[in-house]
């Protein structure tokens, strides 16, 4: 069900939700938190409040949308509410501000919070340089913005990384989560050898492999090189350097990889690129700081870049190596893999 609100009030919009639940329970008390979402555009409105839907089924919440209108019309706040088959699990109120009130996004939602529940703000186009100074950021426990869907997705996941705040995050490091599972399991198989190098081979433009090699550079301690190329989307490989030679997922076509190192079967991997339904239920899931995306993005400043290179050669295996510091090193990275 949608109801339509034009020229309403936040008092209007709440009576209405009371009334609904009177009427008919059509609304559910039981939400775990309020989910807000702004949103500066209308290309990216339907789309961010049907992935909120999807994961309301596995964190039932409040949605409210906050949408800008034009700035030069008279002031005033177009509502309406989604509840039913129109909303998921979820109540989803969008409000569209109008004029002087398209600045003023932070006073039209605080009358519609659920009370003592937790808040996350979720930008799913261009988020702001600093989502915890953002008005509507300010709000919030968690901070979610999405780097890859900003203009220039380098640079906002650059500035973002010098104005971190404990409880930011941003779905380009969700999507990595499957890359770090394969990182560690490959890891976690003989010879136990220590990283000497690494390189990860991506889309020039890709926030994601940025934050998979500023997280390898953290925690493996070795030089890491970022290669950019264009001849594919998103990340194309990781290398991984050993004496006994080099461990590589190679995933060329952004949904099934090859996972090759010395003494082993070649072996086909799932890496489908996620969905921004499936990386929001992830962030949802926990509201804490994220410690392991804060050390990614110290990472940053630790690579160096370079052209395309082509695949490594394997190298003859050798007869020993630091097996102990290898096992403990790629311990490090398997502690710190999970979010």
């Amino acid at each position: 069900m949608i109801i339509d609100m034009p020229s309403t009030t936040t008092s209007q919009v709440n009576n209405k939700l009371v009334e609904l639940r009177e009427r008919g329970g059509a609304v559910a008390l039981g939400r775990v938190l309020t989910l807000v979402i702004a949103a500066d555009d209308d290309e990216h409105l339907e789309d961010a409040i049907d992935a909120a839907n999807e994961a309301s089924r596995e964190h039932p919440s409040r949605v409210i949308v906050v949408a800008k209108g034009v700035r030069t019309a008279a002031a005033r706040i177009d509502g309406q509410i989604r509840i039913g088959g129109d909303a998921g699990a979820s109540e989803v109120i969008v409000l569209r501000l109008y004029g002087a009130l398209a600045s003023q996004g932070q006073s039209a939602v605080v009358p519609l919070l659920l009370p003592d529940a937790p808040i996350v703000t979720w930008w799913p186009s261009n988020g702001p340089k600093s989502p915890a100074a953002d008005p509507l950021g300010a709000l919030a426990q968690r901070r979610i913005t999405d780097s890859a869907a900003d203009k220039n997705p380098i640079r906002a996941l650059t500035g973002r990384s010098k104005s971190y705040v404990e409880g930011d995050t941003d779905l380009a490091w969700t999507r990595l989560t499957h890359w770090r599972a394969q990182l560690v399991s490959a890891l976690d198989l003989p010879p136990y050898e220590k990283v000497t190098t690494a390189t990860v081979t991506g889309e020039a433009d890709s926030p994601s492999t940025e934050l998979l090699a500023g997280w390898l550079a953290e925690y493996l301690r070795v030089p890491v090189r970022r290669v950019k190329t264009t001849g594919a989307q998103g990340i194309v490989s990781v290398a991984l350097e050993r004496k006994s030679g080099a461990v590589e997922v190679h995933r060329p076509d952004g949904r099934v990889g090859t996972l090759t190192q010395p003494g082993q079967p070649t072996r086909r991997v799932a890496l489908q690129r996620r969905t921004t339904q499936d990386c929001l239920v992830e962030e949802l899931r926990r509201l804490d700081p994220d410690e392991i995306y804060e050390a990614a993005l110290h990472g940053l400043a630790k690579l160096s870049t370079g052209r395309e290179r082509k695949k490594p050669a394997a190298r003859p295996a050798a007869k020993s190596g630091g097996g102990a510091v290898a096992k403990a090193a790629g311990t490090s990275v398997k502690e710190k893999a999970s979010s």
